[in-house]
């Protein structure tokens, strides 16, 4: 049942799938773009340079193709060239590729191909370019899969509900596993929610369970609060709070060309269970930290950017063999981003 369940949805959703066209209006059948980000960055625990985390790097290479093939169909695309991968997976480096169908009144929406698995939250939620340090289970979550999902949107367009089914994230471990996903997508004036309830095996036939609340509140038109909430739990240890993550990060605009923010993350599993393998057993780790921007570019453009931001890491990572986040951690970056949108083609619309 299972198995028959994914292949009847085997489609993707990725963050936007819907696309409202005035009567007129001409869909855009071929749109690239690209994306460059290079960072000097310092990493330090206990005094001690990390060397292979410091120094220039080149943080991030994308290319990105979306359009509109018709009212109907749309597809999208990213392609991270700068990330490794084996001969035989060119996916590896895949972020998404998928083919979405949305009907005539815009509230129904089925996709097709790789897609960001379907979990709540906002600092999983945004484009990793945008990010200057994460919390442990960003880290180490493998968010892109192939897989299925199915969109609904209310008539206001304020909320949207979608089921996915997809490959699981920890399908590393064992072959053919699965994971579904149930999210809620909000959007009011001063409020904004990304909610999901996942069911992830880790194991064949053994699931951990997601609770996600995502919340990003708003203060007028420059200051904002994304603050996350997920809790995670599997058979054999209580359901609430010794497995969890909070993430917090408040932001605000200074005129058109600064912004600063200040970010805290908290990581803790005291579960005792070898379940969860984002947040491993026996971490209770936090990260705190606080970064500026700047945009150089006239009247608003956001194309190119230049940032610098600062973190600070205390506690214990129960992961021995490969943990990101370490105790008395210091890690700064500062750096460049630039978009370019290098085509924009139109035709007419395929009745």
């Amino acid at each position: 049942m299972r198995k028959l369940l994914y292949l009847l949805l085997v489609a993707t959703f990725c963050s936007h799938p819907f696309q409202s066209f005035a009567q007129d209006e001409k869909p855009s059948p071929v749109n690239v773009k690209a994306e460059f980000r290079v960072d000097f960055q310092g990493d330090y625990v206990d005094g001690t340079t990390i060397e292979a985390n410091t120094g220039f790097k080149g943080k991030y290479l994308n290319l990105i193709l979306f359009g509109d093939i018709s009212r109907s169909f749309s597809y999208s695309y990213r392609q991270r060239l700068n990330k490794a991968h084996k001969d035989q997976t060119f996916f590896d480096a895949t972020d998404w590729v998928y083919l979405t169908y949305t009907t005539p009144n815009r509230q129904w929406a089925l996709s097709a191909g790789k897609q960001v698995v379907g979990i709540g939250g906002y600092e999983y939620d945004r484009a990793p370019i945008d990010l200057y340090f994460c919390s442990e289970y960003w880290n180490n979550i493998a968010c892109y899969q192939f897989g299925a999902s199915l969109t609904y949107a209310t008539k206001s367009g304020n909320d949207k509900l979608m089921f996915q089914a997809c490959e699981s994230p920890f399908r590393a471990n064992a072959h053919g596993l699965y994971a579904y996903n149930l999210m809620w997508m909000g959007s009011y004036k001063w409020f904004s929610s990304l909610y999901s309830l996942n069911m992830m095996e880790y194991m064949p036939g053994e699931y951990i369970y997601y609770v996600t609340l995502g919340n990003e509140f708003r203060f007028g038109r420059k200051a904002k609060l994304q603050l996350d909430i997920m809790n995670r739990a599997a058979e054999g240890h209580s359901f609430l709070f010794e497995d969890f993550s909070v993430m917090g990060e408040l932001s605000f605009g200074i005129g058109q060309k600064f912004g600063a923010f200040g970010k805290v993350t908290y990581d803790t599993n005291k579960s005792g269970v070898m379940a969860d393998y984002c947040v491993m057993p026996g971490t209770d780790i936090t990260r705190v930290g606080a970064g500026v921007e700047f945009y150089p570019l006239p009247k608003g453009d956001r194309s190119v950017r230049m940032h610098a931001a600062y973190s600070y890491t205390f506690g214990t990572n129960g992961n021995v063999e490969a943990p990101v986040l370490l105790d008395k951690q210091s890690f700064f970056t500062v750096g460049l981003t630039w978009k370019i949108d290098i085509v924009s083609l139109t035709k007419k619309i395929i009745k």
